[in-house]
């Protein structure tokens, strides 16, 4: 099984309620055994360990499970970017540009944004998923 397909099935197991009940219960346990091992220096070592085992692991399967979605959501951004007519194409690759760059562009954008003045009492134009069983005719809101 490759690391990807392994990561997400882990991150999915990892983010459900019962893992997060089963450590709940976990550290429940620990901490009630305190009294029967004197809270000595093992009882503390055994969650100290345990905890940054789990934390550093954790690490390299968030990170991958942020990769993944943040590569699906450029592809669906180019995607949307390639076949709407007025986008600028050149968008597209700003994977190559640098942090200085990205900020600049950045920039350039929020002023052409403040440019635009919003109507935000209107409601948006009607689209395909605005339509109704009707296919001729638009959802009114």
């Amino acid at each position: 099984m490759k690391f990807s397909k392994f990561a997400q099935a882990l991150s999915k197991w990892t983010g459900s309620p019962r893992t997060f009940l089963v450590a709940v219960l976990l550290i429940c346990t620990w901490a009630s055994t305190g009294p029967l091992f004197h809270y000595n220096d093992t009882w503390q070592l055994i969650i100290n360990t345990s905890t940054t085992i789990i934390t550093f692991l954790m690490v390299f399967l968030i990170q991958n499970t942020q990769n993944r979605d943040t590569d699906e959501l450029h592809i669906k951004i180019d995607e949307l970017l390639r076949v709407t007519k007025d986008a600028q194409n050149a968008v597209l690759s700003l994977d190559n540009l640098d942090q200085k760059e990205l900020r600049e562009l950045r920039k350039k954008y929020k002023a052409m944004g403040d440019q635009e003045e919003a109507d935000h009492t209107q409601p948006f134009p009607a689209c395909d998923a605005d339509l109704d069983k009707d296919p001729g005719q638009a959802v009114n809101h």
